[in-house]
């Protein structure tokens, strides 16, 4: 290649016409229902306390099996993301890829449904099912970020769809409060249809996504004598060689991992340390639900703009900030009770005062994914985004395994309430690993590699 050639640099690609922005958005969405109904709220809160039920114990073994069976998943996402991005990227068929892990998500989500107290088994292989579905979904549908729009608008684009999710929280949690009721043994009649109603909420908020979100990758031709998956465990091998250039985004992909397994401690034991360590009642959980989408809809939103003028890696810094403030809170909240009864004379109670604190943790919640996502469309080429983001998912899933399963044996040892704090120390290693990343440099890398892969 000439120096000429090599110093050529890939347009930035124009913004997408408004409908398939909102397409790809409403993925965000529609998805927002598996992940608060199934992961956050309910069906983790009936499968440790209902399902499992081991109250003698605090329900620990309950806690344990629930972190097995996340991690479980998320490693079979760690092994075969990357796999699947370089498929992606080669075939030209993202689209494909994403309607199979939708359809197999609404289906597994739906037989949750047949779950009874004790059917601790065939609970786990649905949730093991549909959340392996579900969370190379959330790669799937990253990757068409980057031809979305130019790296100036990649924030507000990626805040939209992750504000448009906890809208779709909001849609799936009223239904929820309406209809099903709390989660219980008495009322488990009710409660078990948390899964069909997921299902079908997912089944159809997705289909504008089909309709409007289109595949502007260019299929390849399979070298002769060679089959699909061989040449995509080739993309793999040459991706990971080629990360020794993005050295920005490898900074990145490394503060991701510290931060996602802080955020999927969070995700996965919010609800049921609500439940566990401050004993809220239904009421008050209810209300929990529309404080966190909210004001994770305002994070998303506000930060995106926000990142949109001052930079990416600053903002993305920022949230990281705010959730070390978050999860201080959420370790202090009974004292913060305590405190404001005696320094303001007023009586709360632990539960009301945890409230206040999941407004911070819904702000956190949505701005710091927000942020993370569209830092590395910013960083990615787009020659390679689907494979790219296949890393990010690895990543983020692989610190899901280690976040999960270390809060699972930990709270088995000193209980939940303490092992809290094991994410304060996962967002300051994120923190350090992005302070010495270059957004400019990182970008720049980005067009370049474009650059080349037009002229090659």
């Amino acid at each position: 290649m000439s120096a000429g050639q090599d110093t050529l640099v890939r347009p930035d690609p124009p913004r997408a016409p408004r409908r398939e922005i909102f397409g790809w958005a409403m993925f965000d969405f529609a998805n927002q229902a598996y992940t608060l109904l199934i992961i956050t709220v309910v069906f983790g809160d009936l499968f440790t306390r209902v399902i499992v039920g081991d109250r003698g114990d605090d329900y620990r073994l309950g806690n344990l099996l629930w972190s097995a069976a996340l991690a479980t998943s998320y490693m079979m996402v760690v092994v075969s993301g990357p796999l699947l991005g370089a498929l992606m990227d080669f075939t030209a068929r993202r689209k494909q890829f994403l309607f199979g892990s939708y359809i197999v998500t609404v289906f597994a989500t739906a037989l949750l449904y047949f779950i009874e107290p004790g059917y601790i088994l065939p609970a786990i292989i649905l949730i093991v099912i549909s959340n392996y579905a579900y969370a190379v979904g959330e790669s799937f549908i990253a990757s068409f970020l980057p031809g979305l729009g130019p790296p100036a608008d990649q924030g507000r684009i990626s805040g939209f769809g992750w504000a448009l999710g906890y809208i779709g929280g909001l849609f799936a949690a009223g239904f929820t409060l309406v209809v099903l009721g709390e989660v219980s043994a008495e009322n488990y009649e009710r409660i078990r249809w948390v899964g069909p109603f997921a299902a079908a909420f997912f089944l159809l908020a997705a289909i504008p996504t089909f309709m409007w979100v289109r595949e502007r990758g260019v299929a390849r031709q399979l070298p002769p004598g060679q089959g699909y998956v061989g040449v995509g465990l080739l993309r793999v091998s040459d991706t990971v060689r080629d990360l020794r250039h993005f050295r920005d985004l490898g900074l990145m992909m490394l503060s991701i991992f510290f931060a996602m397994g802080g955020i999927y401690i969070i995700i996965t034991f919010s609800f049921i340390y609500g439940a566990q360590v401050i004993g809220w009642d239904t009421s008050v959980r209810n209300i929990m639900f529309i404080v966190v989408q909210i004001f994770a809809a305002v994070g998303a939103l506000g930060f995106g703009w926000l990142q949109d003028r001052i930079g990416a890696r600053s903002t993305y810094i920022m949230t990281l900030l705010l959730w070390i403030a978050t999860i201080l809170c959420i370790y202090m909240t009974p004292h913060l009770a305590a405190l404001a009864g005696r320094w303001l004379g007023v009586e709360l109670q632990a539960q009301h005062v945890f409230l206040v604190v999941g407004s911070l943790a819904g702000m956190s919640l949505g701005s710091s994914q927000s942020a993370g996502r569209a830092m590395v469309s910013i960083l990615s080429p787009r020659d390679k985004s689907a494979e790219f983001f296949g890393f990010w998912g690895l990543a983020a899933k692989l610190a899901a395994v280690m976040g999960i399963l270390s809060l699972g044996a930990l709270q088995n040892i000193v209980g939940l309430h303490a092992s809290m704090l094991l994410c304060v120390a996962l967002f300051i290693l994120a923190i350090v690993a992005c302070l010495p990343l270059d957004q400019v440099r990182g970008r720049e890398m980005a067009r370049r590699w474009d650059a080349r892969a037009m002229t090659a």
